[in-house]
């Protein structure tokens, strides 16, 4: 029991970095656009993670990991229920219980949306964002996530990803790119032709956008490894800092 309560306090502090993750991308994008778009920016980074976190309870934690399934689409089974063994070292083989499990998870699916909001800024109108991200984080995101996660047919395939490499980050570059591709260039962006610089307002705050994230990673990747294994973790994290 000693050994879950490590690992455990371990994956909350991750979850807490992941969710800090979300002031690094605000200030990110705020700095690297125009200052008149700043609320809207903000807007939709507030949106993504409590409608996220809602959406995750409410649809997304039971369809990414359903259990028995047909490995391409599990049934949408309403909020989530711990099993019994939800809370002891049985569960996860004694890495976290279930609802770090859950919270750890969310705020993956929170994330994944989140690249696409870096993605459209300066581009897009709130409320079309507003309803991408209730399909996207609500839907496409478990969905996508329960073909490996879930046990699913990726999985089956022996397909591996490890911090969602290509679950959260691959699958939301995709969605990203349909995007900016469906909405063309910013308004400005070219002029007769040739392209023009669209400079950020705030250049301090994109950096410490940029230093929030990458701090953010070490719950992320760190958090990934599923317990507080002192080998792995920390090769983890030397590995996120040197690719950083």
């Amino acid at each position: 029991m000693e050994l879950l309560t490590t690992n455990n306090v371990w994956m909350m502090i991750c979850t807490a970095l992941v969710f800090f993750m979300h002031t690094g991308f605000a200030f990110l994008e705020i700095g690297l656009t125009r200052q008149k778009n700043t609320i809207n920016i903000l807007f939709k980074n507030i949106f993504i993670i409590t409608i996220g976190l809602l959406l995750y309870y409410l649809i997304g934690f039971n369809l990414m990991y359903p259990g028995e399934f047909n490995g391409y689409l599990g049934s949408i089974v309403p909020g989530i229920t711990p099993p019994e063994n939800g809370m002891t070292p049985a569960y996860a083989d004694g890495g976290y219980t279930w609802w770090t499990d859950f919270l750890f998870q969310a705020m993956f699916a929170a994330t994944a949306a989140t690249i696409v909001s870096g993605a459209v800024a300066e581009r897009m109108k709130i409320g079309p964002f507003m309803i991408f991200t209730l399909i996207y984080v609500g839907f496409i995101y478990p969905i996508a996530g329960s073909w490996k996660w879930g046990g699913g047919f990726l999985d089956q395939l022996g397909f591996y990803d490890f911090a969602g490499s290509t679950l959260v980050h691959s699958v939301g570059g995709w969605a990203a790119l349909v995007a900016v591709w469906l909405l063309g260039a910013r308004i400005g962006k070219f002029k007769n032709g040739k392209t023009q610089a669209i400079p950020g307002h705030n250049i301090p705050l994109a950096t410490a956008g940029v230093l929030i994230l990458w701090l953010g990673w070490f719950g992320f990747n760190g958090g990934s490894v599923l317990s507080a294994d002192p080998e792995l973790t920390s090769l983890t994290l030397v590995t996120t800092c040197l690719a950083a």
